[in-house]
């Protein structure tokens, strides 16, 4: 992972788990289901946005890394990859 976005993806983290922690409090003081379940919306929007960042450095870095080399087998492995978390991820 390129180190800007290894940094970027470490505080968009980190305020994750503030976010978490949050909501813990919320459920713990009986707070109301839809302003529990509104922060609920907005953690799983700011970890689709990291997996989006995490991907975007991968298919710059790694799969164009396999694309450069000309090695079909590497190429294949990795598109079939990306293939599999992106099938994954839709679930």
């Amino acid at each position: 992972m390129q180190t800007e976005t290894k940094n970027d993806c470490l505080k968009r983290l980190n305020r994750v788990e503030g976010q978490v922690r949050g909501l813990s409090r919320m459920v713990e003081e009986d707070r109301y289901c839809i302003d529990v379940v509104t922060q609920i919306a907005a953690v799983r929007a700011a970890l689709r946005r990291i997996e989006e960042i995490v991907l975007k450095d991968h298919v710059g870095h790694c799969v164009e890394h396999a694309i450069a080399s000309g090695d079909p087998k590497e190429q294949r492995a990795k598109i079939a990859e990306l293939m599999e978390v992106l099938g994954r991820s839709e679930r």
